[in-house]
């Protein structure tokens, strides 16, 4: 137990380091870098949104250098086909003995943090192809199964402006991203200081800090924090109240078509855990589920057309629904 608890000390103190040295390349973002590194804790994947020019790839390329993880980008387009991401069998020849046989070559997905850059460019059939990968952790060609590196995190990326000629991933395939980010303006001060710092001599130089063998401890440290019976009743509370049939807010009554199913409440459970280890505690307090609903509920609610006629999004439901489920049952 003691030795238990040296590791967790131990690697757990390693993480403001990994912030300061992802801070060295990235300017700002403090948010999002912890939901993406939350994300990874977790286990799940996520789906980042912002407009071009905040720096999205480099986040995730610097993210992968400091955790001393590989990293693929892939650029989805149009005419990209499965095995373009997946892989494929080419046919290899022996030269010893003039044998010819197939050899399945490694797709860009097989990396430890991939980026799938603007998957709404892409049509249905390869979008499924890397879900599914994502899903299954696995990648099947020719009847064989291929596993994918451990740990794995899928970054997908959505350009909210200039939505022509897009595929929208469907609801169901929403709901298999643990989280859905959404990437803002920095601040004057940071945007100053981005000015700065790449347009001058400035050379950053972030160092590893975590190791792929960390990260997957850290994952199974993060199942291991303690939620108190009452927070895991609040979770259950505010998941259902996102549905019609259970919930007593107004605004979900006027504006909701559907609520978030029972696996939305297993992504706040496990992301609250890993929200506790990146702030260095060992237990689980409302904050923690109070900052991730956002992120883990937004693609999981369905609005009818009233919404959209009144502009009120997802986010504004969520934030009814904080302000009116209490914390301790009645």
């Amino acid at each position: 137990m003691e030795t238990a608890l040296i590791q967790y000390q131990e690697l757990v103190g390693k993480i403001p380091q990994l912030k300061k040295e992802i801070a060295k390349v990235i300017v700002g973002q403090e948010e999002v870098l912890d939901e993406v590194i939350i994300t990874l804790l977790a286990g799940g994947h996520c789906l980042l949104e912002g407009v071009p020019g905040l720096a999205k790839t480099l986040m995730v390329k610097t993210i992968s250098q400091v955790m001393e993880l590989s990293f693929k980008r892939i650029q989805f387009t149009p005419d990209l086909m499965p095995g373009d991401i997946l892989g494929t069998e080419i046919l290899e020849e022996d030269h010893s003995t003039g044998r010819k046989f197939f050899q399945f070559n490694q797709g860009p997905i097989f990396a430890n943090m991939v980026l799938a850059d603007e998957i709404n460019r892409t049509p249905p059939k390869t979008q499924a192809a890397l879900l599914e990968a994502m899903q299954e952790k696995l990648v099947t060609y020719a009847g064989k199964n291929y596993a994918l590196p451990n740990p794995f995190l899928i970054i997908a990326t959505q350009n909210p402006i200039e939505q022509s000629g897009t595929y929208p991933l469907p609801e169901a395939q929403l709901d298999r991203f643990l989280l859905y980010i959404k990437l803002g303006y920095p601040s004057e001060k940071e945007e100053l200081e981005v000015l700065e710092k790449t347009t001058g001599t400035y050379q950053s130089s972030p160092q590893k800090v975590l190791s792929g063998e960390d990260v997957k401890q850290l994952q199974e440290l993060s199942r291991q924090v303690h939620l108190d019976s009452s927070l895991l009743g609040y979770i259950n509370r505010l998941i259902r109240a996102t549905r019609l049939e259970n919930t007593s807010v107004s605004e979900v009554k006027t504006y909701v078509e559907w609520g978030a199913g029972t696996r939305a409440g297993q992504a706040l459970v496990l992301c609250a855990k890993a929200r506790a280890i990146v702030k260095g505690r060992f237990s689980v307090i409302p904050e923690d589920i109070q900052q991730l609903i956002y992120p883990v509920l937004r693609h999981r609610i369905s609005l009818h057309f009233r919404a959209e006629a009144e502009q009120i999004d997802t986010d504004f439901i969520i934030r009814k629904i904080v302000e009116q489920v209490p914390v301790h049952a009645k």
